[in-house]
């Protein structure tokens, strides 16, 4: 077998080890609302698109295709170069299947909305699929990424909930599912039938730890080859003459961001005015101070900066905890017992849940907790196990509060998020926010090719969000991820590092002799 390269050629060979706090809770990306889940899978399997560093639209299993003049209608041809990892051809008919199952109504899934805008799907041969929308949707055709695409050999006439595949997936990816430990780690191995090329990196090691701190320790003794750090690890514990000699930082902007998210059936949230005032409550430039050490932004809504959608002048709620008192007082909360308010009796008490394993989550609802006490609100904290913070409290929607983050497409749609309709369990308006202004916005949003009208639409919507909040946008994190030195290859973009996995090799020469070679983002 090749080994790992010497002379600083890539060469097949090695293990990557990433520590993780959560395990996945499925590894079909139809069935996964969570990241962890998407993470792992999308090594596994993959779509007709995808996107490039520089955010274009570039071929993954499509090698090309046609979109008629008037926007509605795609013709995708496929490459005939790939097989699923059982050795089986992938055609068009896996595509028409993972099509056909995502809106069946026996699919639960989150991501079904999209999908069904589609008018008519079709395969004029094993290597041809066409979609037709009945309306424009702006967003066709970077939909068809890896949510879709199912082996139909494998899935057919079977009830995709309760398949072996959930755990034990067959995709086409870079990678395949060796053994999943639960709670302890998942091996991938790669696959050398790969149809863009063997990756380098023979396996890939997902290791389940809970605690940040002792995943850092993990990274130093070298159990652990890339994680995500913690600020304060990013900006104090990361600078020694070791650590500078063994890894490399990277620091870049995600699309993502962090809120307090309301339950807005629980009868303290109902009036706007609170949720406004638990808004001036939060000091949200300490919270990046103290929690994030700067290294992040302030979030004002469901965008992040610099990105087109994103609306920089809805209003903002600067930390004022005299003007919380006031609309507090306006919504009928007055001093009670102890400095808690109350309303007909009623003590301002709720609990705020995040997940274990998330340090900065825990510090922020620590940092809101003496907020909102100081304007007379108590607050409780719990963190639970991811899968069952997901399963039983967010998707039975079983809580007061929530803090938690998204992950968001390049694209400006957010229907799956905002739109009324999607309330129901295992979908994306867990909080049960119902506008119809912001509900007719997400539909002319994504009903025009036009860029300025979409953009149009999707500041409004900020403008209402931002006015009504069903969360408190809280910040804007940037990504902090440490990779030991004996990994090259790694070229960060836009998009981050992981886009060009399976080009990543292993450096067997001593990271000294290596160091000052590899790019690196804000050392």
């Amino acid at each position: 077998m090749p080994q790992p390269a010497s002379d600083g050629k890539p060469a097949y060979g090695g293990t990557l080890v990433e520590g993780v706090t959560a395990e996945p809770n499925v590894l079909l990306p139809v069935l996964a609302g969570d990241s962890a889940s998407h993470s792992v899978s999308g090594n596994i399997f993959n779509g007709l698109v995808k996107y490039a560093p520089d955010l274009s639209t570039i071929s993954d299993l499509a090698e090309s295709w046609d979109i008629s003049s008037d926007g509605l209608t795609i013709t995708f041809h496929l490459r005939k170069d790939v097989h699923w990892t059982d050795g089986t051809a992938f055609t068009a008919e896996d595509v028409l299947f993972g099509y056909q199952t995502i809106i069946s109504d026996k699919t639960p899934t989150p991501y079904k909305e999209d999908f069904l805008q589609v008018k008519t799907a079709e395969t004029p041969d094993n290597h041809t699929f066409r979609v037709t929308y009945g309306k424009p949707f702006a967003p066709a055709l970077n939909s068809w990424g890896d949510l879709v695409i199912l082996p139909k050999h494998l899935l057919a006439g079977v009830d995709i909930t309760k398949t072996p595949l959930i755990r034990n997936p067959i995709g086409m990816g870079p990678y395949k599912l060796d053994t999943w430990v639960s709670g302890q780690e998942l091996t991938l191995s790669s696959n050398h039938d790969y149809f863009e090329g063997r990756p380098y990196i023979d396996k890939y090691v997902y290791r389940v730890i809970p605690d940040q701190s002792t995943m850092f320790m993990a990274l130093q003794a070298g159990e652990v080859d890339l994680m995500g750090v913690t600020p304060i690890q990013y900006k104090r514990q990361t600078d020694s003459p070791y650590f500078n000699a063994h890894f490399n930082k990277y620091r870049y902007p995600v699309f993502s961001y962090t809120y307090l998210g309301f339950n807005l059936k629980h009868p303290f949230f109902a009036d706007k005015r609170v949720r406004q005032a638990i808004a001036y409550a939060i000091d949200k430039e300490e919270i990046i101070d103290i929690v994030l050490y700067g290294l992040g932004t302030a979030s004002t809504g469901p965008y992040v900066p610099n990105t087109w959608p994103y609306n920089p002048a809805v209003k903002k709620y600067p930390f004022d905890p005299e003007r919380a008192k006031t609309l507090l007082a306006e919504a009928g909360w007055k001093d009670g017992a102890g400095g808690i308010l109350t309303n007909n009796g009623v003590p301002f008490e709720f609990t705020i849940l995040t997940n274990m394993g998330n340090p900065l989550r825990m510090k922020t609802a620590a940092i809101i907790q003496w907020k909102l006490k100081q304007v007379g609100i108590k607050v409780n904290i719990r963190a639970l196990e991811w899968s069952t913070f997901l399963n039983e409290f967010i998707d039975k929607k079983r809580f007061d509060a929530v803090i938690l983050g998204w992950g968001i497409g390049m694209d400006g749609d957010q229907y799956d998020i905002w739109h009324s309709s999607k309330t129901k369990e295992k979908e994306f308006n867990f909080v049960s926010y119902a506008n119809p202004e912001v509900d007719e916005l997400l539909e002319t949003g994504r009903r025009t090719f036009d860029i300025e009208k979409r953009k149009a639409a999707y500041y409004k919507i900020q403008e209402i969000l931002a006015d009504e909040l069903p969360y408190v946008f809280l910040y804007v994190p940037d990504a902090l991820v440490v990779v030991n030195k004996k990994f090259m290859g790694i070229k960060p973009t836009t998009i981050g590092i992981g886009y060009n996995l399976p080009k990543w090799y292993v450096q067997t020469q001593s990271p000294e002799a290596a160091n000052g070679r590899q790019m690196k983002i804000n050392k």
